[in-house]
């Protein structure tokens, strides 16, 4: 061992790091081709030669959805913490913190109350990096202050969901959700507001059992995987296999479980569109002729 080994090394490895940011380039799920970030991030997160829709953090999407990214940051109630004083390889209390550093959220659905194209709107959007989207006391009473909000702000209701499904760290507490969210759309219906459901990949499990698949409108970004089982649990079960694009969007689409599928890059004058077609706002000349939906 000299000062070379010891002290040159390890100055130029901290150098390099510094020079190399670790997310300078993004690696496309789909062919493996590394895409420079910057060039994805100008592209709404679309990878540009395969197509492929990335996952999108709650914060960006609000952004990208409101106009000139400006919205109210709608307050949602405090709910217990670890309610079941539930632990597995970790205490549950442990997980929730290391979540919301990595996020800077609270829990996995954030509100949001603004303008789109003109038109007042609230939206929620489900965040898939706060443990994998899960639904557990806080997301669903994220939910129905959502639900809550358009009724009483007289505004369409824009879930973006993205899921893996129930929270199993608050058992029971985490099913009653899919119940309650399901009364919340009722009340939404009752007030004679759209509600529309932008479905992005992935979006499983309790969460298709209830709110996300109760629209007026159901939306899915290309290539999302939907459903409630996954194919290989489908695929174990049933003992035999599956359709070619079995539980993706475009499959779905063709047989009348999603209304349409939208491109990122047409999603946010889509929702505008439907927006004012649900509510009979005045249409704005410079918009273009909504897509038809492939089914209704």
């Amino acid at each position: 061992m000299n000062w070379i080994s010891n002290v040159v090394r390890p100055k130029i490895r901290s150098f390099l790091r510094r020079e190399t940011p670790e997310n300078l380039w993004i690696k496309c799920p789909e062919t493996g081709q590394l895409v420079f970030y910057k060039d994805v991030e100008a592209n709404q997160f679309v990878i540009p030669s395969s197509n492929y829709h990335m996952r999108i953090s709650a914060p960006v999407r609000l952004k990208a959805m409101f106009d000139g990214g400006e919205f109210e940051d709608v307050a949602l109630p405090e709910v217990p913490i670890d309610p079941l004083k539930f632990r597995d390889e970790r205490r549950y209390a442990d997980r929730l913190k290391d979540a919301r550093a990595k996020t800077g959220l609270q829990d996995a659905v954030k509100l949001g109350i603004g303008r789109l194209e003109g038109q007042m709107v609230t939206i929620a959007v489900q965040d898939f990096d706060f443990m994998g989207g899960s639904l557990g006391m806080a997301a669903g009473e994220a939910v129905i202050t959502g639900l809550e909000t358009a009724v009483r702000r007289q505004t369409p209701f824009i879930m973006f969901a993205a899921s893996g499904g129930a929270r199993m760290q608050e058992g029971i507490l985490s099913l009653m959700q899919l119940p309650r969210t399901t009364v919340g759309v009722q009340m939404l219906r009752e007030a004679r507001k759209p509600y529309i459901v932008v479905l992005t990949n992935p979006t499983t499990g309790g969460v298709t059992a209830s709110y996300a698949m109760l629209g007026d409108v159901q939306i899915a970004e290309p290539g999302a995987l939907i459903g409630f089982a996954g194919p290989r649990v489908i695929e174990q079960t049933i003992r035999e296999k599956l359709p070619e694009g079995f539980q993706r969007a475009e499959y779905l689409s063709e047989h009348g479980m999603v209304d349409m599928v939208v491109h990122r890059h047409k999603l946010r004058a889509t929702l505008a569109e439907l927006c004012r077609l649900l509510t009979r706002a005045p249409a704005l000349a410079s918009q273009q002729q909504l897509p038809v939906p492939a089914h209704g």
